[in-house]
């Protein structure tokens, strides 16, 4: 190969390169251009999707995680554009928003949290501030956990039930049906159990107690204190 052919092959993948730079940087970059929409992503999970067996297997993780959830994104990353959401954040999303958008953001919003919720090496019990507040505000963090397991167990159907705190500082428990959020109560959401069958049902069946009580041994409550 002769050297002015050498030059040419070299300035041709510059510039491949340069244009595909600018492209990534296009899609990644929301606020490039006054007309693109966000787009909602799923977070890479902080474990294996085996991880945390027994108490949720691989294969619900793989299908919650990866069929469910992603559903949920890929529905709002259609629906929002041409709306007055097509730029906002989720949390606003799910806070002004009504049918189809908000069923699919506030799904959206709830897996992000639950599935950051857990650590394969998770359990114990919640310490520092949030620890202090459990026991202050209940008695005890295992009248904590009772008070939760009923709330999570009598959700009739689907739904979510959640630990959130008030702009106080005070804890509530509340039963959320299909996608509901405490985060439209004013609540910041701190930890939530979802019990939609998805999300047990090829593990324990119709068994939902079981797969409540056998939760807290993966709750990471590090990352549930950090919302605190």
């Amino acid at each position: 190969m002769n050297k002015k052919l050498s030059i040419i092959i070299v300035l041709a993948l510059m510039i491949g390169l340069s244009v595909q730079g600018k492209g990534l940087k296009t899609i990644n970059n929301t606020n490039d251009k006054k007309n693109t929409t966000m787009k909602f992503e799923l977070p890479k999970l902080p474990y294996e999707t085996n991880a945390l067996e027994p108490v949720i297997g691989k294969q619900t993780v793989e299908l919650h995680y990866g069929k469910h959830y992603q559903t949920y994104l890929t529905n709002l990353n259609n629906l929002v554009p041409g709306t007055k959401f097509e730029n906002a954040d989720l949390e606003t999303i799910v806070k002004e928003s009504d049918g189809a958008i908000f069923n699919n953001a506030g799904q959206a919003l709830n897996h992000y949290i639950y599935f950051l919720s857990f650590s394969p090496k998770g359990g114990g019990e919640p310490s520092g501030k949030l620890g202090d507040a459990i026991k202050a505000q209940f008695g005890s963090f295992d009248k904590f956990k009772e008070d939760f397991e009923k709330a999570s167990i009598g959700v009739f159907g689907a739904g979510w039930a959640w630990l959130s705190k008030d702009k106080d500082g005070k804890l509530h428990i509340t039963q959320e049906s299909n996608a509901g959020t405490p985060l439209t109560k004013g609540y910041t959401p701190l930890l939530g159990f979802d019990v939609w069958e998805h999300s047990y049902y090829l593990d324990y069946q119709n068994r939902r107690a079981d797969h409540v009580k056998e939760l807290w041994k993966i709750i990471d409550w590090k990352a549930v204190e950090a919302r605190f």
